[in-house]
Formats: C-alpha cells, sequence, structure tokens
C-alpha cells in the first residue's frame, strides 16, 4: 500500500499477506525508466493530461491515507483520480467496472435513439448494419475486461 506524504510516497510500516507494498526507490526507479523510454522514443509525458489510480480493495481503500491528492512520478506531480478512462475503458479504484458498463449503456442506447428516430427513412438491412456497426461494436469492443468481474456490475 503506498501512501502519500507531503507529497512524496512513502510505503506502510507493516506487510500484510493480502497487502503488495512498493517500496518508493522502486516505484521512482520503474518510473524514471518509463521516462527515458518515452524521451528515446521522441514522446514526452505530459502531466497536464495524465492522472495517478490508487487500486485496491474496498477494506484496504478504507484503511489507507483515501486523501491522496497527489502521487509523485517521474519528476512530476499527478492528481489522484477516483477513476481514469484507458482506451475507453473506464478504471476505478476497485476495479469493479460499474462506471464502464454504465458509459457503455448510455453509448448503445444513445445510438439506438439515434437510429429510432431514422428507421422510417432506412431500409430493413441498412437499419441492421447501422445497428450492428454503431451498438454491437461498442459491446464486443474491450468487453474480455469484464471477465471476472460481479455479475452485478454486468
Amino acid at each position: 500500500m503506498v501512501f502519500s506524504s507531503t507529497n512524496t510516497l512513502t510505503t506502510h510500516s507493516y506487510v500484510s499477506p493480502c497487502l503488495l507494498t512498493i517500496h518508493p526507490s522502486v516505484l521512482a526507479a520503474c518510473t524514471a525508466e518509463s521516462r527515458q523510454w518515452y524521451l528515446q522514443n521522441g514522446l514526452q509525458l505530459n502531466p497536464d493530461k495524465s492522472e495517478a489510480l490508487i487500486i485496491g480493495t474496498d477494506n484496504q481503500l478504507r484503511t489507507s491515507n483515501s486523501a491522496i491528492t497527489l502521487v509523485r512520478v517521474a519528476d512530476d506531480q499527478l492528481p489522484g483520480a477516483d477513476e481514469i478512462e484507458v482506451l475507453g475503458v473506464v478504471l476505478d479504484r476497485r476495479l469493479a467496472f460499474d462506471k464502464h458498463v454504465l458509459a457503455v449503456t448510455r453509448s448503445c442506447n444513445f445510438h439506438a435513439h439515434g437510429i429510432r428516430h431514422i428507421c422510417h427513412l432506412l431500409s430493413i438491412n441498412v437499419a441492421q448494419t447501422l445497428a450492428c456497426s454503431l451498438i454491437l461494436t461498442r459491446f464486443d469492443y474491450c468487453n474480455s475486461v469484464l471477465y471476472g468481474a460481479p455479475v452485478s456490475s454486468i
């Protein structure tokens, strides 16, 4: 469990069998290597467009210092977030995917309503093609991340 103390990373003072502890020097070395890779490949980390997400079980998040607002990564201060979107998948602190499923559902409903409004102008084949291309692709995209998610999320 990683904690923030005056905007620097420190680790929890005890190790539980269910608790993964990352030493700050290991995290710093890892992020420094990532930053070096970016620079070698002509890329640059943009701290204005980056966020940090601290992931854990409900119990781990309750017992940890949930007031972490900044995380230092590769010499940049990144704001802590409750959720982030990566390649269209919404990740939350518990990896429950509730918000991801909600976002996919909203997107599908939006497109279904759009097709409904113009379906009187379309043939059945064109309407089916639109439904498959606009709605089913959203269901199929990254649905493997939902494997093992709670049934209540799906």
